[in-house]
């Protein structure tokens, strides 16, 4: 009798996979080996051996990737200043592929044949898991239940699993879906569904709503290496200690809550409310001392990179020679970002209170407006004769009036 073929499992014990796996053992003729990637899900983590052995599994991965989601994922994507439409901080984006690099480790470590995942049909988060497989191991086969199955709805999902007898995070009365790392916490379905519904009070995890911050504004500092952040109020801490630390800071102050309708990759909108208070702060921190360190032209071209960069990200293209060379370019442009970043955090703000660096490109020699002796002012005339000759060369051959 030969063995049996193995499928390795992106598990997390929320409402999908908890059924994937007796799902998949009806259906196919399978070993199931869970995998979970520990990301900064924190207490979520820690009923999920006894759960995926009960369910069915055969064994389970529980793998700290903290580290290298940090250092290898956020860390490039804030040097970017990577942001998805203005407002989304790419939470769960860069946490699918780091965690899908590990799937297709484990899956090679078992000899497995296929990878499976939970997502949705409708969602960003089958292409970014299912891209980074193709990506790194295109020749294992990929099991998407969600497009296959007869489940239809998160009610029936709840009443399989009630079926046989299996515990889930989620009811009938309050049916979201979140997403949990150390960057972020998301919120979507339920009542969010409608855009006109604001978020309900007990909707936040993490933050305080702004009116719950307290009244007096906290001052932090941080130093910077590179575009990497290293220390906060003078003390040095790892990457994952430091998003730690911030993200309490953030919380305690309202800082980072998101409430946006985004266009997915799929093609539709959907509504999300996002929770990430270090974030907030390190993107913020981190523009404003690029403001001292680079140059206009490169800053300028590097605003319009971010925009390509966050898209790469949202839509599952981390592992791509595109991605890898604007982080090329990014990390280019990062070797004199360093210095010391001062901003007050006050109800859901974060408000800039100081910058400095060895690098700084601001002089007040050449910027103060008491006299000085580096800039000679009658040096602008010529070169406003220059920069405008060719609107002044149209104007005299159509005539004022064409420009009313």
């Amino acid at each position: 009798m030969s063995e049996k073929k193995k499928v390795i499992l992106a598990y997390s014990g929320g409402l999908d996979t908890s059924i994937i796996i007796p799902w998949l053992k009806e259906n196919y003729d399978f070993e199931v080996i869970a995998v979970a990637g520990d990301v900064g899900q924190g207490e979520e983590l820690a009923p999920l051996k006894e759960k995926a052995i009960k369910t069915g599994a055969s064994k389970i991965y529980i793998e700290d990737l903290r580290d290298e989601f940090v250092k290898d994922f956020i860390f490039p994507t804030i040097k970017a200043q990577a942001v998805y439409e203005g407002k989304y901080l790419l939470g769960t984006s860069f946490a699918r592929p780091v965690i899908a690099k590990r799937l297709v480790e484990i899956a090679r470590k078992e000899g497995a044949t296929a990878i499976c995942h939970g997502c949705t049909g409708k969602g960003n988060d089958q292409v970014r898991f299912e891209l980074t497989i193709k990506a790194l191991a295109p020749d294992l086969e990929i099991i998407a239940p969600w497009r296959i199955w007869d489940i239809k709805s998160r009610d029936e999902e709840i009443d399989y699993a009630a079926a046989r007898g299996i515990d889930v995070p989620v009811t009938k009365k309050k049916p979201y879906s979140m997403d949990r790392n150390l960057w972020h916490l998301s919120h979507e379905g339920h009542d969010l569904e409608d855009p006109w519904n604001a978020p309900q009070d007990d909707l936040l995890l993490i933050c305080n709503t702004p009116e719950q911050a307290p009244d007096e504004a906290e001052t932090v500092e941080i130093e910077w290496e590179k575009g990497e952040p290293v220390a906060v109020n003078g003390e040095k801490l790892a990457p994952v200690a430091l998003v730690e630390k911030l993200n309490a800071l953030g919380a305690k102050h309202g800082i980072g809550i998101a409430d946006m309708v985004e266009n997915r990759l799929v093609g539709m909108k959907s509504r999300g409310v996002y929770e990430t208070p270090a974030g907030a702060i390190l993107y913020a921190a981190h523009m404003n001392l690029e403001e001292l360190c680079l140059d206009r032209d490169t800053r300028h071209f590097k605003d319009q990179v971010a925009i390509r960069f966050a898209e790469l990200v949202y839509f599952g293209q981390w592992y791509t020679p595109l991605r890898k060379a604007l982080s090329a370019f990014v990390d280019s442009t990062q070797q004199t970002v360093t210095g010391t970043t001062r901003v007050k955090l006050y109800k859901g703000n974060v408000i800039p209170a100081g910058t400095k660096s060895p690098y700084s490109l601001y002089s007040m020699d050449f910027a103060t407006f008491d006299a000085d002796e580096v800039y000679n002012q009658k040096d602008a005339g010529g070169f406003i004769n220059c920069f405008g000759l060719p609107m002044k060369i149209r104007a005299m051959l159509l005539g004022s009036d064409e420009n009313k």
